[in-house]
């Protein structure tokens, strides 16, 4: 079973960055939402769609029978990081690829 933490561990964001992007997810609503289908390919497809768009998403998980699993496979699916999850909302950030498309600017 992945934590947050330990899944924030494998991949590039420092501590500093998922806490700023954890402050920034606040203002957020949840934008896409899992059902008790799980992770189908509509959901997959939604979550693709809005990261492309925004970059930083929570996603609202319906009673999942293993929530950090459940987040860590999002964030694997959507080539993501897991920032943050806080009860059944997982917060995910996938930075553009164009450098000069980029909405949030990490601190270093």
């Amino acid at each position: 079973m992945l934590k947050p933490r330990d899944a924030s561990a494998a991949t590039g964001l420092s501590g500093r960055q998922r806490k700023h992007l954890r402050g920034l997810a606040q203002r957020l609503e949840p934008a896409v939402w899992v059902g008790d289908d799980g992770l189908s390919d509509g959901v997959l497809e939604t979550l693709e769609a809005v990261l492309g768009r925004h970059e930083l998403v929570k996603v609202r998980m319906r009673t999942p029978s293993d929530k950090h699993a459940m987040a860590a496979e999002l964030a694997s699916a959507a080539r993501a990081e897991l920032c943050g999850l806080i009860g059944h909302t997982a917060i995910l950030y996938r930075a553009n690829p164009d450098a000069a498309k980029r909405r949030i600017q990490l601190p270093a």
